[in-house]
């Protein structure tokens, strides 16, 4: 339990009680969004506290008042009277020595349960997960404010429901059936919980829900809500709503959802969960030994495994009793497990994998030894030589490898290198090497640690300006980096080890400098399952760093008749570097993972943490959601700012093919954005390749609806953030059913290897016409295909020369029935 900040013969905490304005910067530096909220400075992530009162929409956040990072968690505040224009208001909830204010959410509470408020001044209470910075443990906490929300007043019996847990968080409370209903998560359990009160203080616990669909990280920020079918306001429907990170359906983090009955006590879901896989031809099941499977290394051991081996957390999802787990050894031991030759006769290879999320790398080299060269530092003899070192972070000395607290190291060459973990994350210095000449054109050196690029980086400075860096993969591996410095060549230079990073991840490593004539390739790092024709990978597949074992799935159609193996390998020594694998099985159709088979609230990359408005008026349902993604939200490319929250969506939920699925549209008052006349397209023929819409479409803040007709085209759509070298790609794939937004060309996609992608949604055209709304702003596309059926969420970080708009089509004609765009103003109060 966290220490008290007053005596607890003192009734509460006063906070915020002199707000400070903050300065409010032009909104015009590059990428900042103009009709999405984002703070005037500093970090922001999952949405908070969102409710109604005394005609605003408050608007809570996580906050980092100090910096541009993720840190010093905070309730940020920003309100608004129509969810489009908002005005940021003072720090509402502020960390403090004991404790940082995680997610959570507001009521109000009219019947002064609490006794916070009075019946003519009902007060505004926050429930909100206190981290204890001592320990970690999560439990949840009250505030209060008798103001609107301009000041609150921690509650001294703080906190009100401890469980003795570091993975509770996330309360969602409302009103409903005469008691108040908390939802909160049971993260790492995969489990949403339920609670009531009858005066936020004192709870009760009602049931669990889960492990149930997507469980391929934690679940985070649950909320449940009930909304009508159809409109019909004789049937209605509960939603409850769970983020998961990672796992999601585009990799990283996302947001499912449930549909189902809640009895006040428990929530049922419409579907339980269960699926059965095609049937086939099983080529292997592990259940007695590798059988004429053959095995290099010994990762794999000598048969399968039947259990989780020593020192690895619980395995599940196994079909019978035996399964390849690479895990022998640990994490530190490499090998691979090949099948005997087959003749592909069956449109589908079906297969259970799960263990570590590295993906195969065609250019990856599997030979550990680096080009030959000119030895600049080798961190060998116990000093740094000549190396100046300032700050605590990387002592007096090279490290030999793994400190205190930290996962094991690997990948390092001899027995020094540079590590700055000493004494944890909380460390900061720089390592600056002496002048060197650049004589050869590659620079090539081992580096590891955390991946953020303007923190924990190793960086080429030359006439005192950076004109390289490079950072690790939030990976206690060292790997292979190489800059190309021909253009350089003859200069001298200073190579700068920086960590000025405090959180987690806020370490580098780094080892073996060499100057040499060629590039130094990247290690082979793969924990995936291969499928070899002709000696060549044609298909490959990685697990998502779970132990829970999901189906996936190979397209063999293009190989009938062809001789293949199958192949599992383990590359790699750090964390999550193991595979797991079972009964693989020749199919008519393709097995679908619970990631696919899951309903996910958005398709794209960018949507997380979603959550809805209390006491909305007229009853309706009003979510918004953290837009970006766990997998590099701390490396996007934009200051002072980092983050911006959705658009304000209102929900519902619609019958389509015998099942009720929830829906999603932007807010009317949306529309007030509205700026100039629009530009119309009526009855256009969009034949092969692509065409402006001309010089009055262009833009960077848009508002986009249109109709298509499919015709014979094989993928049609838009391109927006058009330019010199980049363009954002929104298009229907009629071969496969799908709306898509592909961004590996959208500007700026260089700062993670997860950014480049293409985010794809099923949707079926109705009667052969496919509909689209198109919100584009300065850092991100937002697309509802079906009148909000599919929806794909997306950060893009195109230059000022981006913003052409242009219609396209592959492999055929689509028409144009219907397209009007209009240009967008900013929703800055």
């Amino acid at each position: 339990m966290r220490r008290r900040l007053v005596s607890l013969l003192t009734a509460a905490v006063l906070i915020g009680a002199v707000p400070v304005a903050q300065a409010e910067p032009s909104f015009t530096e590059p990428h900042r969004p103009q009709f999405h909220y984002t703070p005037a400075k500093n970090w922001m992530n999952d949405p908070n506290g969102l409710v109604y009162h005394k005609g605003e929409y408050h608007l809570f956040y996580q906050y980092n008042p100090e910096g541009n990072t993720w840190g010093n968690m905070s309730w940020g505040h920003a309100v608004s009277t129509d969810l489009v224009h908002w005005r940021e208001l003072p720090l509402a909830l502020p960390h403090d020595d004991n404790e940082m204010v995680f997610s959570g959410s507001a009521v109000v509470d009219h019947g002064n349960t609490t006794g916070f408020g009075t019946p003519r001044n009902p007060a505004m209470v926050a429930i909100y997960t206190t981290h204890a910075k001592a320990n970690g443990r999560q439990a949840q906490s009250l505030a209060y404010s008798t103001d609107n929300g301009r000041t609150w007043t921690k509650y001294a019996g703080n906190p009100v429901l401890d469980i003795g847990s570091t993975e509770f968080r996330d309360p969602k409370v409302q009103w409903q059936a005469g008691r108040w209903l908390m939802t909160v998560a049971l993260s790492t359990e995969h489990k949403v919980r339920f609670y009531s009160s009858p005066d936020l203080k004192n709870w009760t616990h009602l049931s669990d829900f889960g492990p149930q669909n997507a469980v391929g990280g934690v679940w985070e920020c649950p909320d449940l809500f009930p909304l009508r079918v159809d409109g019909d306001p004789r049937r209605t429907k509960w939603v409850l709503v769970v983020s998961l990170n990672p796992g999601g359906i585009a990799g990283g983090s996302a947001t499912q959802y449930f549909v189902g009955d809640f009895d006040g006590t428990r929530f049922t879901p419409d579907d339980d969960g269960s699926y059965t896989p095609p049937k086939g031809l099983v080529v292997q099941d592990f259940e007695s030994s590798y059988g004429n499977w053959t095995t290099t290394g010994n990762a794999f051991g000598t048969a399968p495994a039947t259990g989780a081996l020593p020192g690895q957390l619980p395995v599940s999802g196994v079909e019978g009793t035996g399964y390849a787990n690479s895990f022998h050894g640990g994490d530190g031991s490499t090998g691979t497990l090949t099948s005997p030759p087959f003749t592909v006769d069956k449109a589908y290879l079906n297969f259970k994998i799960g263990g570590g999320r590295h993906l195969r790398d065609p250019n990856a080299s599997t030979d550990d030894a680096p080009p030959s060269g000119q030895v600049l530092a080798d961190f060998e003899g116990g000093s740094y030589g000549t190396w100046t070192a300032t700050g605590e972070a990387f002592g007096a000395a090279p490290a030999t490898g793994t400190l205190p607290g930290q996962l094991p190291v690997s990948g390092w060459q001899g027995s020094g290198l540079v590590n700055t973990f000493l004494n944890g994350d909380a460390t900061t210095g720089t390592l600056t090497s002496p002048e060197f000449t650049l004589s050869a054109p590659y620079l090539n050196f081992l580096v590891g640690g955390g991946n953020h690029p303007d923190s924990t980086a190793v960086r080429l400075v030359v006439d005192g300006q950076v004109v390289r860096t490079a950072t690790g993969r939030n990976s206690e591996a060292l790997d292979w980096a190489s800059w190309d410095v021909r253009d350089l060549a003859g200069k001298k230079a200073r190579l700068e080890v920086v960590d000025d990073n405090t959180g987690g991840w806020g370490h580098v490593l780094l080892d073996h400098v060499v100057l040499a004539q060629a590039p130094a390739k990247p290690r082979s790092t793969e924990t995936t399952v291969n499928l070899l024709v002709d000696g060549k990978v044609v298909r490959s597949a990685t697990g998502s760093d779970s132990e829970t074992l999901d189906w996936a799935s190979f397209d063999l159609r293009e190989h009938r008749g062809e001789q293949a193996r199958i192949s599992l390998v383990d590359r790699n020594t750090g964390s999550w570097g193991h595979v797991l694998a079972d009964r693989f099985t020749l199919a008519d159709a393709p097995a679908r993972s619970t990631v696919e088979r899951a309903d996910w609230v958005d398709f794209g990359k960018d949507f997380y943490a979603a959550v809805s408005w209390e006491n909305a008026p007229d009853g309706k349902r009003y979510a918004i959601g953290w837009m970006n993604n766990w997998q590099y939200a701390g490396n996007t490319p934009t200051s002072p700012w980092r983050s911006a929250q959705s658009v304000v969506r209102q929900l519902g939920l619609r019958t389509t093919g015998g099942e009720v699925e929830l829906v999603q549209e932007p807010v009317r008052a949306l529309d007030r954005l509205h700026q100039g006349p629009p530009v119309f397209v009526h009855g256009s023929t969009v034949r092969e390749g692509s065409r402006s819409l001309g010089k009055r479409a262009e833009g960077q803040a848009l508002d986009i609806e249109a109709t298509f007709s499919v015709r014979d085209a094989d993928r049609f759509g838009l391109k927006v953030h058009s330019g010199p070298g980049q363009e954002t790609v929104i298009g229907y794939d009629a071969t496969r059913r799908e709306l898509y937004v592909d961004r590996t060309r959208s500007g700026h996609v260089d700062f993670s290897p997860d950014f480049p992608a293409v985010q794809r949604a099923p949707l079926t055209a109705v009667n052969g016409k496919v509909t689209v709304r198109v919100l584009v702003d300065r850092s991100s596309v937002e697309v509802f295909g079906g009148k909000g059926r599919a929806v794909i969420t997306s950060l893009v970080f195109p230059d000022a020369a981006g913003d052409e708009v242009e219609v396209f089509s592959e492999g055929g004609s689509a028409r144009i029935d219907r397209l009007t765009l209009w240009h967008m103003g900013s929703s800055r109060r």
